[in-house]
């Protein structure tokens, strides 16, 4: 027995329907996308853009307010049709155009280089570039933006451009990388000033000056060179004081009645005051590593200055001990002090008074000598100094060295001379008061 309703076949019929209906709409929808044009991709795309290195001790780092170049270069697509292209140069960043250079590079390889007609056109930091054809052909635009300067400061230089095509429309070209800029110092800044200056130039215009004080290089050279200013008076406040108390040892042992220290200190000061003391650091550098010491180089320098100033300064120490007359020895030992106490309370305190000023000169010959141990790669005065002087060829770096040793040489040889003035003017009234203090011994014997 059939139970199905009449209206079945109906309802089945109105669903059937339905589905066509939806299915049609879905393949109309279909085709309508495979129909549409697909997005255009971008005319042209960033490829790089660079900055030449302009720094004289990092061959890959761009300099603030130094010369520099911008590269430039995006891809074209085939048939674009680019007529224009504008650059908006980083803000504060001053450029030429007088050898502004733009090439299409084509080719499977991009190495054929194509000349293109073009007038340029500056607004600001704008650079427009308005083609005479139409560029339809696929490649790289390469632009080279010549006379380029960023600013002192630094930082990161973003490049923006955008272009315009035949058809009208007009777009920006995105992902343009950035270019790192270092900033420059105050003596850096003031010395590219300098040389600008006409007087400056007049002045260098004479080899002689311009070799020896060059305004601009003495500028940039006085930072450099005062590290190693700082390093040399390291050195020397370190060796100076250790050299003191080594000095004043040698000088006990040359006085000693002791055979065996009187031999091991005339030994010693004899080499170390025989030879020279740049022999002793080539050896002390040279030598030292090949017998397998190793030792910090600062610290190998101010042992050997050390130990060659302690050899001075132990004849030093020595002529002022034996300058004190032997009645002072009387008197101490007739108060009951036995020879310690007689050298360590009366003999060094009044030698000590007379040797101050040849002290002084031997801080002065110790600073200078630092300038040895440059040959040894320590980078003290000379050898911060040699090393402008071999990237600039000038010989100012080598003056402005001269004048930090004058710095402290010059005063210090008037303390010294002012020193001397006063244990000479002091041994000077001790005789003249002798005959006055020994006739006053004869009144009162009397």
């Amino acid at each position: 027995m059939n139970n199905l309703s009449p209206c079945a076949p109906a309802r089945h019929r109105g669903s059937a329907s339905r589905a066509l209906l939806a299915f049609m709409v879905v393949l109309v929808a279909l085709l309508g996308i495979v129909a549409m044009p697909a997005a255009r991709a971008d005319a042209m795309e960033a490829v790089k853009c660079t900055g030449r290195p302009n720094s004289e001790d990092d061959p890959t780092v761009i300099m603030g307010a130094t010369e520099s170049r911008i590269t430039f270069e995006a891809s074209i697509a085939e048939g674009e049709g680019v007529s224009s292209l504008t650059l908006h140069i980083p803000d504060g960043t001053s450029f030429g155009t007088d050898d502004l250079a733009v090439t299409l590079l084509t080719g499977d390889d991009l190495m054929t280089r194509n000349e293109l007609d073009y007038t340029e056109k500056v607004d600001g930091q704008d650079l427009t570039l308005e083609f005479a054809e139409p560029i339809t052909q696929e490649g790289h635009l390469n632009i080279l933006v010549y006379d380029v300067f960023f600013p002192a400061d630094g930082g990161e230089m973003q490049l923006e451009a955008t272009y315009g095509l035949t058809d009208g429309t007009e777009a920006s070209i995105e992902g343009i990388p950035s270019i790192p800029v270092e900033g420059i110092s105050f003596t850096e800044s003031l010395s590219q000033w300098l040389e600008d200056q006409s007087w400056v130039q007049a002045w260098n215009s004479n080899r002689f000056l311009h070799l020896f004080f060059d305004p601009a290089l003495l500028v940039t050279s006085f930072p450099v060179v005062l590290t190693g200013f700082f390093m040399s008076i390291s050195i020397v406040a370190v060796a100076f004081p250790l050299a003191i108390p080594m000095g004043l040892l040698l000088a006990l042992m040359r006085i000693s009645k002791l055979r065996l220290l009187r031999g091991i200190a005339t030994t010693y000061v004899n080499i170390v005051r025989g030879t020279p003391l740049f022999l002793q650091i080539y050896v002390a550098f040279f030598g030292l590593p090949l017998a397998g010491i190793q030792i910090p180089n600062f610290v190998l320098g101010v042992t050997v200055m050390c130990m060659n100033s302690g050899a001075y300064m132990c004849e030093i120490f020595r002529a002022g001990i034996l300058s004190i007359s032997k009645g002072q020895t009387e008197a101490a030992r007739s108060l009951g002090m036995n020879g310690a106490q007689t050298m360590f309370y009366v003999i060094l305190p009044q030698m000590f008074r007379i040797v101050i000023p040849n002290l002084t000169s031997e801080f002065i010959v110790l600073y200078k000598d630092t300038s040895l141990l440059a040959a040894v790669g320590i980078m003290e005065l000379v050898m911060y100094a040699r090393t402008i002087v071999a990237s600039t060829g000038s010989i100012t770096p080598y003056i402005v060295a001269a004048l930090f040793y004058l710095v402290i040489t010059l005063p210090l040889s008037k303390i010294t001379r002012h020193l001397e003035d006063r244990v000479r003017g002091h041994r000077t009234r001790k005789h003249a008061d002798a005959p006055e203090l020994a006739a006053e011994k004869g009144a009162s014997h009397e």
